[in-house]
């Protein structure tokens, strides 16, 4: 099998990963650049290596390496690493808002079936409002649920210590969310006209 027919059902594999972020992202085609292929039809999982791109629709991710597996019911699973010294990363867009989720970590796991993603050692997560940072947490282990938009952090001791966090504790920086807007206010009802005075052209009336 020559390296193109390899390249081709690699893609074709990954077509659907990640089903994450916008349901419109799940029929755009994948586009993957990277140094290195490797793919095992027996095992039907993919390595790419060296500089991985990997896009699909709104879709984007980075690392040094991503190995990509298919479990018996057709769901995939990724694993991407980082390139020494960098941060493997992650970003996808919301469904049906103008929002993005984006994070980094040396490791980042990704759970076609569950739809999940793990964000392991040096984590961060970031929420963007259109090109506005919202939100941002960092930990040892972020997990995010694509399904429900909830994700918890670990900030165990494990965390490595860095200058900017000697503790390696769980930092994070929420924005209030925008308050419903408030229905507008009814106008006035129309003013009632009142009947314009006529001077009498008596005093007092008749008098008999």
């Amino acid at each position: 099998m020559n390296s193109l027919s390899s390249l081709l059902i690699t893609l074709a594999l990954l077509a659907s990963f990640p089903a994450a972020a916008e349901k419109a992202d799940r029929d755009k085609p994948m586009n993957a650049e990277a140094d290195a292929l490797r793919y095992d039809d027996l095992k039907k999982s993919s390595v790419f290596t060296g500089n991985v791109v990997i896009s699909k629709g709104s879709i984007v991710i980075r690392g040094g390496r991503v190995e990509v597996s298919q479990d018996a019911k057709g769901y995939q699973q990724a694993l991407v690493t980082a390139a020494p010294g960098k941060l493997a990363f992650y970003r996808s867009k919301r469904d049906g808002l103008d929002e993005f989720i984006e994070g980094e970590a040396e490791l980042i796991e990704y759970d076609g079936q569950a739809d999940t993603v793990k964000f392991i050692r040096q984590a961060v997560m970031r929420r963007y409002v259109g090109a506005k940072l919202a939100d941002e947490t960092s930990g040892a282990l972020i997990r995010y649920d694509n399904t429900t938009d909830v994700f918890t952090v670990d900030g165990s001791l494990q965390s490595p210590r860095t200058a900017a966090n000697p503790g390696g504790r769980v930092r994070a920086v929420l924005s209030p969310r925008e308050p419903a807007s408030a229905p507008a206010a009814r106008p006035p009802a129309a003013a009632i006209p009142t009947p314009a005075l006529r001077p009498s052209n008596s005093l007092g009336g008749d008098k008999k």
